[in-house]
């Protein structure tokens, strides 16, 4: 396809034009798109679901590689649990496969959350992380990749092969190749018994302890909103977790009733606290619930859903939610909290949701973001599609970057370009050194992004 226009499919807000937008299925086709975008001069970005919101699949008037197509099952290891799948399957086709045709005995350890239709290779290439209590990002589930290079060669990367290049491909954008496709370590297809309460946020941390030390693998807490309650905003946190379920429990067929995402969505919009106590309500009655081993990791999302929220609203310019993804020392959370909720109150601030999830510290990827055990704190903030309502959000992230920085945190690269050149290099020290890995092993500078392009004319 060419001269296509290609969008967010998250924000729609980074609307980009490129010459070419080429579906690519197999190594052969990676190799003959780079050699036609040498011959024209072009730059190639790669994308997997395009779900990402900092522009990194997209390179205006460059060539849009689309992995997509690139997509099944291509080895399950089932004595090992290791399965390798191409690069473009989707999260939910890969568990799909391990619930109808795998072995019966293997899930997912943790997959992207909050949405399910992103590629494999997407989440690689973002070092995304899931809802494991006690789980790095992705890195530690990856045991390797193949990866097409700018030279055209597909190479294997481990942590015994290649292990330069398997670090930085993982969590590396797609600035050092395509990766073509992943080997990941599984987890035993457990029934999970669910745990939900209440609890006040100065008391979040020592509750997730509590839960680990009982055996809870996964949980993440909803955060009330209500910038009106001085009691509630960012005070008060819903934890859900989930622990496997004695043996002799049979694994449900469905999941717990779900509540009505859409409708939660709506009415943060109009009316948070009743929102929060809704949803607190759904959450708390299926305490004790027996779930399947893959309910908890999917993701209500619908694409295009903002728009549906812009009808009933009354919207005249349309609006979308500006993300951003801090972390700090887990001791340091609670004071962060509360310090951005003075912040994103005196600002004005839409904060229609946030939520808390919990990683260990990274230390196998060149650009890590979880240099320490941290606690993952999201934002989305309500945005109208104005010059001055988008200003003002992207003001309220850097001072929120401010405030995890401070903490000695950091913050999630994927999710926009609103971070200052200081900011990056607090937050990120090996990011001026990142540029000049990719310089090294792509002298032509054939593989690129708007994301990079942007960045690089921070760092200098």
């Amino acid at each position: 396809m060419s001269g296509a226009l290609l969008n967010d499919v998250h924000s729609g807000l980074n609307a980009t034009r490129v010459a070419e937008h080429v579906e690519v299925d197999s190594v052969q086709t990676v190799r003959e798109a780079f050699d036609t975008a040498r011959r024209t001069g072009r730059q190639v970005a790669v994308a997997g679901g395009m779900h990402a919101m900092g522009g990194q699949q997209f390179r205006a008037g460059g060539v849009v590689l689309d992995t997509r197509p690139l997509n099944g099952v291509q080895a399950l290891d089932a004595e090992r649990g290791v399965v390798e799948v191409a690069a473009g399957t989707t999260w939910t086709q890969l568990m799909h496969y391990l619930a109808a045709e795998g072995s019966g005995r293997w899930s997912v350890a943790q997959k992207q959350s909050g949405v399910d239709r992103v590629t494999i290779g997407g989440s690689i290439s973002a070092n995304a992380h899931g809802r494991g209590l006690a789980m790095t990002p992705l890195v530690g589930d990856v045991e390797s990749l193949a990866i097409v290079t700018p030279d055209g060669e597909s190479r294997r990367c481990s942590r015994r092969q290649n292990t330069d290049l398997f670090a930085l491909a993982i969590g590396g954008y797609g600035l050092f190749g395509v990766i073509v496709s992943v080997e990941l370590r599984l987890r035993r297809r457990d029934a999970l018994a669910r745990v939900v309460e209440i609890v006040p946020v100065d008391e979040l941390v020592d509750s997730v302890t509590d839960r680990v030390e009982a055996g809870c693998v996964y949980g993440n807490a909803q955060l009330a909103t209500d910038e009106g309650s001085s009691r509630d905003f960012l005070r008060r946190a819903l934890l859900t977790s989930q622990r496997p379920a004695p043996s002799e429990v049979p694994a449900p067929a469905a999941r717990p009733p779900a509540h009505d995402w859409e409708g939660l969505l709506l009415l943060a919009h109009r009316d948070k606290a009743e929102a929060f106590r809704r949803l607190a309500e759904v959450q708390l009655a299926t305490s004790g619930l027996i779930e399947g081993p893959d309910g908890h990791q999917l993701g209500e999302y619908a694409d295009g859903y903002h728009e549906r929220l812009d009808l009933e609203l009354g919207s005249q310019v349309g609006g979308c939610e500006v993300t951003a993804e801090l972390y700090v020392p887990p001791r340091r959370l609670a004071d962060f909290l509360e310090d951005a909720a003075s912040d994103l109150r005196e600002r004005g601030a839409d904060v229609i949701h946030a939520n808390v999830r919990f990683v260990r510290a990274d230390i196998e990827t060149y650009l890590p973001w979880a240099r320490g055990h941290v606690a993952c704190v999201v934002f989305a903030i309500h945005t109208e599609r104005t010059p001055d309502s988008l200003a003002a959000s992207r003001t309220a992230v850097r001072a929120l970057i401010d405030l995890a920085t401070a903490r000695g945190g950091s913050f999630f690269l994927t999710y926009h370009c609103d971070a200052t050149g200081g900011q990056i290099k607090t937050a990120h020290p090996r990011f001026r050194d990142f540029l000049r890995e990719k310089d090294e092993r792509d002298p032509e500078g054939l593989l690129g992004s708007d994301w990079l392009a942007h960045h690089r004319a921070l760092i200098v």
